[in-house]
Formats: C-alpha cells, structure tokens, sequence
C-alpha cells in the first residue's frame, strides 16, 4: 500500500526508534579494537616469561652437570684391571700391574663423567676449574710413570735400547694438555694408551723388543721423581694459610727477621709465598688427582716388585705411602675448599691434604733409601 509523505511527527517517532538500536550494536564494534589492543600487549610479557623459564632451566642444567662432573672417579682394583687387561687365562709378568695401571688411569682421564675437561671451548667444562685441575695432577703422576717406564723400567742399562712403544707413549703423553683442535689432547692421548697396551701385549707373549726389569735401581729412580712432586704439592698446600710463621714452618724457610739498625731483611732463601686465594682450590684438586693416579701406581709397584720389597725388608714402607694416600683421597664433603685459619670454625682443606702428602712423602724417602742400599 502507498504511503504518502512522512509527517513531521512520523519522522521523529522512527528516529526515536532507530536510536537504541544503533546504541546496541555500537558496544561490540567498540570492544573487537579494545580485545586485540589488549592480546597485543600480553604478548610481549608471555613471551619474556617463557624465556625466563627455558634461561633458568639451563643454568640448572648447566650448574646440576657441572656438579656432576666434579666428582672425583672411583678408585679401582689394580689386580682386577691387571687381569682384565692381560686376559682372563693368561699369567701375570713383571711390570703387567704397573703398565695395566698406567693404562687404566689415562682411560679413566678421558672417559669419566664429561669426559676430559681440560681443553673444554664449551660450558659446564669452560667454566669448571676444579676437575680440569684434578685431570692435570693425575695427567702429572701418568707422565712420571710412563717416562719412568720408558727410561728405567724396560731398560736393563744405560747402553740399551728403549722401546718403541714406550718412546710413543711418553711422547703423546706430553702432548699439550689444552689442546682441542686438530689434533686434540684426547686423540693423543688415546694413541699413547693403545701404545702401552702394545707394549703389554708384548710383555705377556714374552716379545724380545718388550722387557721389565724389577731392580731396586729403577725403583730408586722413580721414587726419586714421586718426592720432588710431593715436596712441591706439599709446599704449595701449606702456603695456603694466613700466618706468616706459620707458612714458614711448614714450607721450612724462616720468617723476616729485622736486623741490628733495626730495618727489616729480606725473607730468607728458599721462602715461599702465599698461595693466592683464588688459585687454592686449583692447586688442592691438582694435588687430590695427582694422589688419586700415584695411589694406584704404588698399588702396582707392590705387585710388581714384591720381591726386591721382600728382599729390602720394605713392605712397611710401602704400605705406609698407600696408607696416607688412601687418606689424601677419601671423599671430600664441603661443598667448597675451606682455608680456615688455625684452630678456628672452619678447616683448612688444604693443610690436611698437605699433612697426609708429607707423610707419604717421608715415607717414599725412607723407601728410596732402603732401596739404594746394597
């Protein structure tokens, strides 16, 4: 049906009506802005909260493998690994302890928990110290024990000739210890392991080129190398503490004293200085690892050269060293390497490691000793 043109009245009565309905709609188109405004701006605080997450999660990685790492290794059975190395049915040879225990000490170097450390380029071992400078004191003892085996031990005098295998080891043993790149300490490392292992197949199948000879002479010489070292850790361990005299009496030297116009003298020869607080725990766990490798190394000496020991009435001796080191290697509790002063709250670590060294270190004297005489 037609209408005819509006009325005035009519026009204000359909305005009227159109009026809340466009008041209704007008929330929704209003709010759709407000929603991505507001999802825009969380975005930015998720994002930020998850990658605090997955930054904590990896310093907890990172701190709980670094931990991990730093525990010492297991000591093992010389006699077992002996066998173990030789074979179950073959017989033990002089010098088989000595070389199956050198031998098992570099194997364990590179294949404990993470591995060798030393040369690390990557965390947790960048950042570690402490196991790096456990890996050098064992890397140490192995080095003296594989030069001795060379030189003395397979030489029956001074006009012989060494043994191939054995001029290979020392040689790889030596190599740079930080070295990670082409070639590798590992990789030389393992070349100087499957060199001694040939050497030792060579003394159980009784090889012309490959000889051990027990002699209280060679013994001599090594021992010799062993008190250089452990006068040295030792040295270095009691020069932890703050007490100058005390420092002195235990490194041997004397203290100032001042002179008769009264100006102070210069510090007695032979003085040692204090070991600076940030390095007393790299030469305490240096110390520890080269008291972990010679521990075993003795073991096997008292294997191989049970009869000069017998013959030198030094069993005693012997047993006295693996007495003491057993000592310097039993498990470490604190957390931390403690360097109290005195009789005070806390341990000096590193004097107690230094006491057992000088005892073992009295010991390897006597040793020598009764080994030199004839």
């Amino acid at each position: 049906m037609a209408r005819g043109p509006l009325s005035d009245v009519d026009r204000i009565l359909r305005a009227d009506e159109r009026a809340p309905a466009a008041a209704e709609s007008q929330p929704d188109d209003a709010a759709e802005p407000q929603t991505k405004a507001a999802a825009g701006a969380g975005a930015p605080g998720g994002a930020l909260r998850w990658g605090s997450i997955a930054i904590a999660l990896i310093i907890v990685g990172i701190v709980g493998l670094g931990t991990w790492w730093s525990f010492q290794p297991a000591k093992f059975d010389v006699q077992e690994t002996m066998q173990a190395r030789i074979g179950a049915d073959a017989s033990p040879v002089p010098g088989a302890a000595i070389v199956a225990t050198a031998i098992q000490v570099a194997d364990t170097l590179l294949h404990k928990p993470g591995g060798y450390l030393n040369n690390d380029m990557t965390p947790p071992g960048v950042i570690m110290d402490n196991m790096p400078s456990w890996e050098y004191g064992v890397l140490t003892e192995l080095r003296d024990s594989v030069r001795a085996l060379r030189n003395d031990f397979s030489r029956s005098q001074t006009q012989s000739i060494e043994n191939e295998d054995l001029k290979k080891a020392d040689s790889e043993f030596n190599f740079d210890a930080e070295a990670w790149f082409l070639p590798s300490a590992e990789q030389e490392y393992e070349q100087g392991i499957m060199a001694l292992q040939r050497y030792l197949d060579g003394l159980i199948a009784g090889s012309r080129q490959a000889s051990f000879y027990v002699r209280a002479d060679n013994l001599a010489s090594y021992l010799q190398v062993v008190e250089k070292r452990l006068g040295s850790y030792g040295q270095r361990l009691s020069a932890s503490v703050g007490d100058a005299e005390l420092t002195a009496a235990l490194s041997g030297a004397g203290v100032d004293r001042e002179s008769q116009d009264g100006q102070a003298a210069a510090p007695a020869a032979g003085a040692t200085a204090r070991t600076p607080w940030t390095e007393i725990d790299d030469v305490f766990f240096e110390a520890r690892g080269y008291s972990w490798a010679l521990l075993h190394m003795m073991k096997a000496i008292a294997t191989d050269f049970a009869p000069v020991l017998q013959a030198k009435n030094a069993e005693v001796s012997i047993q006295q060293i693996i007495r003491d080191l057993e000592y310097a290697t039993v498990r470490k509790w604190s957390p931390v390497v403690l360097n109290g002063h005195g009789f005070g709250v806390l341990a000096n670590h590193s004097l107690v490691l230094a006491s057992y060294m000088s005892r073992a270190n009295a010991a390897v004297l006597d040793l020598r000793v009764l080994m030199e005489r004839g």
